[in-house]
């Protein structure tokens, strides 16, 4: 598995895609949403119609790369299909992709640092 550090920003695509399509055919579906697929520590996550996988996206700095994944029996855990994109919290899209329940994850809080005094 792929390290999913804190500061990712996790986009998901709520409608299903082909998964016949490629890397660029989904980096430009993300772009005629208005989404960013070059921005520094960004993926965006699409699902297939079926829900058993899941197809993820990123900039790597020199181009795209694309994780594909399934799961073995069962299918992941989705929200209702909607149109638009939802975002998600790094332990979310870990939880998901593991095959749980990901709306049970709950995004850490940042508090401000306070002064010493």
């Amino acid at each position: 598995m792929i390290g999913i550090g804190s500061g990712l920003q996790v986009l998901v695509a709520t409608q299903p895609v082909d998964f016949r399509r490629g890397a660029e055919s989904l980096a430009s579906l993300a772009r005629s949403m208005g989404h960013d697929i070059a921005a520094p520590g960004t993926v965006i996550v699409f699902r297939a119609k079926r829900a058993d996988r899941v197809e993820i996206i990123a900039w790597a700095g020199s181009g795209l790369v694309m994780l594909w994944t399934a799961l073995g029996e069962g299918a992941f855990k989705w929200p209702p299909v909607a149109d638009g994109v939802m975002r998600l919290a790094p332990a979310q899209l870990a939880a998901l992709l593991e095959g749980l329940e990901w709306s049970r994850v709950q995004p850490r809080r940042r508090v401000a640092p306070q002064a010493f005094r």
